[in-house]
């Protein structure tokens, strides 16, 4: 159920029944991280020849850096916690999470109902202090004009966004086209705005008719009509539903809608355009800081995963965690290949091709939709830069 455009993949406010559910993030009992750009993973020595950067405050970074995310704190945000550890300071009211990394201070903004329910992206162009947001691509496409942004990092090479169904209702759908093809059968239920679905009916995967835009994040309709597939994160609601839902406790099928060629960067940490140039330096330095960091989470999550269960009781409203579904969360990131240095050693980056091929297929949908954000001959390295990153600096997975 998630805000995710995550808010745009919407979830709006996963509303009040959403109960006990989803997942959480992130972990290392580090207070600070090492100036040393070019750590090596986890492990491993770092390769000959190389340096130690400048400080953040040398490279001119913002103090303090906030990074703007998509949702209550949760596993899939665990990297960005992870760079700041356990020693943080939270303002529950407020849902930002800060503390020293290196010579400067971080944080970490929640969003959700801690931002009226705007996305990422909005708040970076709506308050000067945002530094940094969380924007999928999907939506870097979609608001090329009117929001435009350039990813610097990606957490996940595969988005965790999913389908859900009954399998005992639907033995035989195993895919979103299968789905597709089910004339007839229960509606799919989806957070308004969402990027993918716009995606799903342009490439006739879906019809219209079959997809039912009211989903507030509740359980309840699902639970209550047994026939219908939902929209989710593989990183939560599989495990909530099975686990934590009283009214269902029972399996749920799911698919990646990844698999159908909507293959965003989700969530990937994004700046403004002009901040590629004029921010350069601190970027060079703080970008390889967030893929030791998610290496070190995915290396050792469960410090930082019950830390997060402890921040998001504290913020006591109707997002919820237990360690049990964040540790699921981690595990099911490596399982199913969400997190993972996609074949070349280097966590982080961002496959141009794969990008500049979802462009050219979603572009031409979004016009036709009339969707005002829509920028003619929109090539990936407008939206995408990997300069910043450490190609030495990777999961070995």
């Amino acid at each position: 159920m998630r805000q995710h455009t995550r808010m745009h993949t919407r979830r709006l406010g996963a509303s009040l029944a959403v109960l006990a559910v989803f997942a959480a993030a992130c972990g290392d009992d580090d207070e600070t991280t090492s100036a040393v750009t070019t750590a090596a993973p986890s492990g491993t020595e770092a390769p000959s020849g190389t340096t130690e950067s400048m400080s953040l405050k040398a490279a001119g970074c913002p103090d303090p850096l906030v990074i703007q995310t998509d949702w209550f704190p949760e596993a899939d945000h665990g990297w960005t916690y992870e760079l700041i550890g356990q020693n943080g300071t939270l303002d529950a009211k407020t849902g930002k999470y800060s503390g020293p990394v290196d010579d400067i201070t971080v944080e970490i903004r929640a969003g959700g109902p801690f931002v009226g329910f705007s996305s990422p992206s909005s708040q970076m162009y709506q308050d000067p202090s945002v530094f940094m947001a969380y924007v999928d691509t999907g939506d870097a496409i979609r608001n090329a004009t009117t929001q435009p942004v350039v990813a610097v990092f990606a957490s996940y090479d595969k988005g965790p966004q999913i389908i859900q169904w009954d399998p005992a209702k639907y033995p035989d759908v195993k895919t979103i086209a299968d789905i597709g093809a089910a004339a007839g059968d229960g509606k799919i239920l989806y957070f308004e705005s969402a990027a993918y679905m716009d995606y799903l009916i342009g490439k006739e995967i879906l019809k219209k008719e079959q997809v039912d835009a009211s989903y507030d994040g509740s359980p309840g309709r699902f639970v209550a009509e047994g026939d219908l597939f939902q929209q989710g994160f593989a990183t939560n609601e599989p495990y909530s539903y099975e686990n934590l839902i009283e009214d269902w406790k029972k399996p749920v099928a799911f698919t990646l809608v990844h698999d159908t060629g909507f293959a965003i960067y989700q969530s990937a940490l994004s700046v403004k355009p002009e901040a590629v140039a004029a921010n350069a330096e601190c970027l060079k330095a703080i970008v390889p800081m967030f893929q030791q960091a998610l290496v070190d989470y995915m290396t050792t999550p469960g410090p930082t995963n019950s830390k997060l269960t402890e921040i998001v009781t504290e913020m006591a409203q109707f997002w919820q965690l237990s360690d049990e579904l964040n540790n699921d969360a981690t595990a099911k990131m490596k399982d199913l290949g969400l997190v993972s240095d996609a074949g070349n050693g280097t966590v982080g980056d961002m496959d141009c091709a794969r990008v500049q091929t979802l462009i050219d297929e979603f572009n031409p949908i979004l016009k036709a939709n009339n969707v005002e954000g829509v920028k003619d001959d929109l090539k990936c390295e407008e939206i995408v830069d990997n300069s910043f990153l450490d190609p030495a600096i990777g999961l070995g997975f």
